[in-house]
């Protein structure tokens, strides 16, 4: 519904920012929104319709608001939650989003008035002082504490105890129209035969329509003690963070994604697609040179997924030196970097371009 702000604050000369955190929309009537209580009659005319509008009376009943593009298409000034989705949507890089938000911000960023702002989790993901870690701990004494937060999680999980399997955690929901769970259940079987050898465990934290897919697996391989899904609970996710090696995020599309950020914070590597907020937090790791932070594939297939398991499991082979220098390094450079200090100061220069002026420090 904040999409008819922009609308509103249009009709009255005050400039608006409008942020998108994903693609989806719906198309109402004026009718259907006055029913609501609010009154359209003065700012109608900065909507986006259907189909080109007439008169107020015409457009009532028949000519369908979209909400979405509505916003984009009166505000002053748009922003994603990350600048790769925004030229993705431009370059017409994802098929599932709506033609009229495809253009109206198309526009909007040919005209100058569209940027990306990456968005950051929120401050109590602290692995310092979470709550839900029976073993807080800080980059220093991250290997030994993740290895008994392991532990736990293992036992609450129903997975076998062993402290130096490499830890998979799925931390986000199994919807197969963007999350990619599909990728993972496609190897599932595959990827445990292939690492049965080095224990591998892989635990799914999440709700969603492909979480059957799962439970059928785990039952007709008889994967118990190796793969494991609970439904999602947020003290238990929170747990798999601390204990895990890795996430998997091999989304289709990712406005900016919080959960690989959430992983780098808690020294737990991610292994996403190099799409949207993933490709702006993500940089593939490369530990003879200290640089980068998890694995990126680019084709959106289970192959794609499985090449970066593998490099994973690269990783996970190293001498344990080197893994703990490594994590050390990413976590600190996380902690500093995914902040909502760091975001809120990139608002503030796009009130400031939006006001043609510096705000006043003491405001």
């Amino acid at each position: 519904m904040t999409g008819l702000v922009p609308a509103m604050t249009r009709r009255m000369g005050i400039p608006s920012l409008f942020t998108l955190h994903n693609i989806h929309t719906v198309k109402l009537t004026l009718d259907h929104i006055e029913h609501a209580g609010i009154d359209t009659a003065e700012f109608w005319q900065h909507l986006y319709y259907t189909h080109p509008p007439g008169t107020y009376e015409q457009c009532r009943s028949s000519n369908p608001v979209d909400l979405l593009a509505s916003g984009i298409f009166a505000s002053h000034w748009v922003n994603t939650v990350s600048p790769s989705f925004l030229d993705e949507i431009v370059q017409g890089s994802h098929s599932s989003v709506p033609p009229e938000t495809h253009s109206e911000l198309k526009h909007k960023l040919e005209a100058g008035f569209a940027s990306g702002v990456l968005n950051a989790p929120d401050s109590s993901y602290n692995a310092t002082s979470d709550d839900a870690l029976p073993h807080p701990y800080s980059p220093e004494n991250a290997i030994e504490k993740k290895t008994k937060n392991k532990r736990v999680f293992q036992e609450r999980m129903g997975l076998t105890l062993n402290k130096d399997a490499p830890l998979f955690f799925w931390p986000s929901r199994l919807d197969p129209i963007q999350k990619g769970p599909e990728l993972l259940s496609n190897i599932l079987s595959r990827l445990v035969s292939t690492y049965r050898d080095n224990g591998i465990q892989i635990a799914l934290v999440a709700d969603g329509e492909h979480a059957q897919y799962f439970r059928d697996i785990i039952a007709v391989e008889n994967l118990h003690g190796t793969v494991s899904l609970r439904p999602f609970d947020e003290n238990l996710s929170r747990l798999g963070f601390a204990a895990s090696d890795f996430i998997l995020m091999p989304s289709k599309f990712e406005p900016c994604g919080l959960t690989q950020m959430i992983a780098l914070k808690y020294g737990s590597l991610p292994i996403v697609r190099n799409t949207g907020g993933l490709k702006d937090t993500v940089e593939n790791l490369d530990a003879s040179d200290s640089r980068g932070n998890g694995f990126l594939f680019e084709d959106y297939d289970s192959e794609g997924l499985m090449w970066g398991i593998r490099c994973a499991m690269d990783f996970h082979r190293l001498p344990s030196k080197t893994k703990k220098k490594e994590i050390q390094r990413i976590m600190q450079e996380s902690i500093s970097r995914f902040t909502h200090e760091q975001t809120a100061s990139q608002y503030i220069n796009l009130y400031e371009a939006m006001l043609g002026k510096p705000l006043n420090p003491q405001d």
